[in-house]
């Protein structure tokens, strides 16, 4: 109990993720150089992915090629580490670190840090390391498994903006979310490395990505450029797939990829697309998604996917989404459908053979853009469409039953 009450203290102690005592000295181990000695050997801080009840990933990246591991401790205060293994050897010599944090407890909140040292020589049997360093500490919470509520924040069409993401949180302030949703098209294009950091986890990092996690859902811009295909590995997604559900409070969300806006056999994409395949898996996916317990007694179902089935022009992508999507969502109690894609916000409730709202968030610019707040409890799941200036421009309420 003591050491309980302990690790509460200095989790209330913590702030931007740094413990400090009374002589107000970072808590770090007396071999072990704090963060801020090494402003460049982070290139990323360690940002929340997969938060389940009983397990995260946490990924980051550092300046040079290392050797990292985390260091995690739950309310009883024992620290324990944990690294990403695969065949007996651990990962190393990479600059993208993604490690899982295992068996972990339903509703607590845990404490942990990015450890690292830096390999300067890996020959085949002598390896040297740099000076070990460590960020700050971060906190999260698991979720429980039976959380008669829940809240997100969805987020689209940011278009390679990074000021926009606080300007956006901004608007929610004084609100909770347990995650973040990009809802797609946070990139014009995939270009580099460099242009992931500076454009999405420098700026999520800052704001909350340490401590709240995000889910990366891809748009139609995310599948062009040259680094495309690299553009996962930032990533954790559940079966490393972009179209995946899980459950969390009375929700049951369901996140799909809805491709490419364009024919595939459109000249720009020079021969080496298949997005209606790509659509056609996942709507047989869904057809068995539909089907399971955790669909079907979910007291809401929430579908996230960037291109609107409705409400989004005439384009081979959105009609095709229609076609392959609509007659599920019809015909299996979908409660709310949340999208982006066409820069014009808006709350569009059932009507004619639109049978279920669709909920469309604003962008690309200054002035467009919106925070999309959903909360959901036994009684009711409720929406509200905030401006990047502060103001509601939409809301939208679904009764339980």
């Amino acid at each position: 109990m003591n050491k309980r009450r302990e690790f509460l203290k200095q989790v209330s102690l913590l702030s931007v993720g740094v413990l400090t005592t009374k002589g107000n000295t970072s808590v770090m181990a007396k071999d072990v150089q704090p963060l801020s000695l090494h402003p460049n050997a982070f290139a990323v801080p360690p940002y929340l992915q997969h938060l389940t009840p009983t397990s995260t990933w946490v990924m980051f990246i550092t300046a040079e090629k290392a050797y990292s591991w985390l260091e995690y401790e739950g309310e009883s205060g024992i620290t324990q580490k944990a690294h990403m293994e695969e065949d007996g050897i651990y990962d190393s010599y990479t600059t993208l670190h993604k490690i899982q944090i295992p068996d972990l407890r339903p509703g607590e909140t845990y404490r942990y840090r990015a450890c690292s040292k830096p390999i300067t020589l890996f020959e085949p049997y002598k390896l040297e390391y740099g000076a070990e360093i460590a960020t700050p500490w971060y906190t999260f919470r698991t979720p429980t498994t039976d959380s008669a509520e829940v809240s997100c924040l969805v987020l689209n069409d940011i278009h390679d903006s990074p000021q926009a993401f606080g300007k956006l949180l901004d608007t929610v302030k004084d609100r909770t979310f347990d995650f973040v949703a990009l809802n797609g098209d946070t990139f014009n294009y995939q270009t580099d490395e460099k242009q992931i950091i500076d454009n999405l986890l420098t700026p999520c990092t800052t704001l909350f990505a340490s401590k709240t996690p995000f889910i990366m859902i891809r748009g139609n811009h995310e599948t062009r450029g040259k680094f495309r295909r690299a553009f996962k590995n930032y990533f954790t997604l559940p079966n490393n797939s972009y179209h995946f559900t899980f459950n969390q409070g009375p929700v049951c969300w369901v996140i799909l990829d809805t491709g490419e806006d364009k024919p595939d056999d459109h000249p720009v994409y020079a021969g080496i697309v298949a997005f209606d395949a790509l659509r056609e898996r996942q709507a047989r996916w869904l057809e068995e998604v539909v089907k399971t317990k955790a669909y079907k007694e979910a007291a809401y179902r929430v579908v996230i996917m960037h291109i609107p089935p409705y409400h989004s022009g005439d384009w081979h992508g959105p009609t095709h989404c229609r076609t392959v999507f609509d007659p599920i969502f019809a015909s299996n109690d979908v409660d709310l459908v949340v999208s982006g894609h066409t820069h014009r916000y808006g709350i569009h409730p059932p009507k004619g053979v639109q049978k279920y709202p669709v909920i469309i968030g604003g962008g690309s610019k200054d002035g467009t853009r919106t925070a999309i707040h959903i909360t959901a409890n036994e009684k009711q799941l409720h929406l509200d469409m905030i401006l990047d200036d502060g103001r509601k421009v939409g809301e939208y309420t679904i009764k339980a039953t």
